[in-house]
């Protein structure tokens, strides 16, 4: 019951307090709404619009996030795989990796629509170059803490080198992959987001833009609640399929 409490209740309770806190410091200060909105005029500013044009903007970003997350687990976890079996791949790789994430996505976007056009292509590897960094990372930490004496034995039984990395290797790493996966998801709206904020004709980040272009603050506000929603629902759902389907994997404080 104390643990149902403390993880659950009162993070919402915290959460919600702030609500009439934040509304009282907007009314006694008169701070105007173009500075800092009141939820309450975030509230009216959400129900004002129509609510297809909502469906139709997070769909917008919701579909862009989800295939460049997919996308970025096809790639990070084979290519750790191979970096956990080659050591001249891994020297090659990592700092090539690096480079890459410490490269501001932004200012690589503009190239990437010069190259590959204003459709959903660019988006698609902006969110796919945002999130799957940590994939890789995780995933050959956890595949190279598999303990060495399984590898040992698995080697002196002359098991296939696939057979160790799908029975032995991927197992020891299943926590760290989801670890990398929760951070992922997040990440890809973030990605998505960047991604409208350069070339996009729909999406949340696009109405944000769209919304502070002609000072609709409140609708900009709304927007990004709606953001943050979809990432905190998106996370749940990674845990959710941790606990049903690699429950095994999970930390005490997980359970």
């Amino acid at each position: 019951m104390k643990t149902f409490l403390s993880h659950k209740v009162l993070p919402i309770l915290a959460l919600v307090s702030l609500i009439p806190l934040w509304e009282l410091i907007c009314r006694l200060l008169e701070i105007p709404v173009f500075v800092l909105p009141a939820p309450s005029d975030i509230a009216e500013a959400f129900f004002q619009v129509e609510s297809q044009r909502w469906v139709g903007h997070l769909w917008a970003t919701v579909s862009i996030a989800l295939q460049g997350f997919l996308l970025s687990i096809a790639i990070s976890i084979p290519m750790a795989m191979l970096m956990v079996r080659s050591r001249f791949l891994a020297r090659t790789l990592y700092p090539l990796l690096v480079i890459i994430q410490s490269t501001p996505v932004v200012a690589i976007a503009p190239l990437l629509i010069v190259i590959l056009g204003t459709g959903e292509a660019p988006r698609l590897v902006i969110t796919c170059l945002i999130t799957f960094f940590p994939l890789v990372v995780s995933a050959t930490t956890g595949m190279l803490a598999t303990p060495p004496e399984m590898i040992e034995l698995s080697r002196s039984l002359k098991a296939p080198v696939h057979k160790e990395i799908w029975q032995i290797r991927l197992p020891y790493a299943t926590p760290y992959i989801f670890s990398g996966l929760k951070v992922a998801i997040t990440l890809s709206i973030i990605g998505a987001v960047v991604a409208e904020f350069v070339a996009a004709e729909q999406g949340l980040g696009y109405f944000v833009q769209f919304s502070t272009s002609y000072f609709k603050i409140p609708q900009a506000f709304a927007a990004l609640f709606f953001l943050a929603a979809v990432s905190l629902i998106l996370f749940k759902l990674i845990q959710w399929i941790q606990k049903i389907g690699f429950a095994w994997s999970l930390t005490k404080t997980e359970l």
